[in-house]
């Protein structure tokens, strides 16, 4: 099921021409199902997010976009994906609950700051958690002000450093937030 969610957009180079009634100058996302159609668009964005060794490599994307428990959601405005977020979910055998893991979220460079990411990590949340987790992590790099600032306003704390895990040079931090 497609779920329509809205989200604003600054400045004019941002104009959004889909409109929600409800919302004065919000524009409306479509949040749907990852499709391989999509897949050289996810390619592109995350390319445009990530600098080169840091974004997925075609096979790295396939990888993810491929593992049994993976959960992607597309967002779009109107006929155009501006971003997604792929997610997975694993058990241990030793526990009745599974965990979930945010692999990536990217919103295209034009789109961020829409509330578009707000949409995809919601909407993985709420995907991870219908699917038994409790508990759902991530990690991020120490340098990246702006994704930091993101995941702690969505309830992630940092859990440990993980050193030189970006590019053999720059560290990592695991993040979680309960469920």
């Amino acid at each position: 099921m497609d779920l329509l969610l809205c989200g604003t957009l600054h400045g004019p180079q941002n104009r959004c021409n889909v409109f929600h009634s409800r919302y004065y100058n919000g524009c409306v996302f479509q949040l749907r199902k990852y499709q391989p159609v999509d897949f050289e668009r996810l390619l592109e964005i995350d390319q445009s997010c990530f600098t080169t060794g840091i974004a997925y490599s075609e096979a790295e994307m396939r990888y993810f976009l491929s593992m049994p428990m993976s959960i992607t959601l597309v967002g779009v405005r109107g006929a155009h994906i501006e971003g997604f977020i792929i997610a997975n979910h694993y058990r241990s055998r030793r526990s009745s609950r599974s965990v979930g893991k945010i692999i990536t979220i990217d919103v295209a460079p034009v789109a961020q700051h829409s509330g578009l990411g707000s949409v995809l990590i919601s909407g993985a949340e709420a995907k991870l958690q219908k699917a038994g987790c409790d508990y759902v992590s991530l990690e991020v790099a120490v340098d990246n002000e702006p994704a930091l600032k993101f995941y702690k306003k969505h309830g992630y704390t940092v859990l440990k450093v993980l050193p030189r895990y970006y590019l053999d040079s720059i560290d990592g931090l695991l993040m979680g937030k309960k469920l």
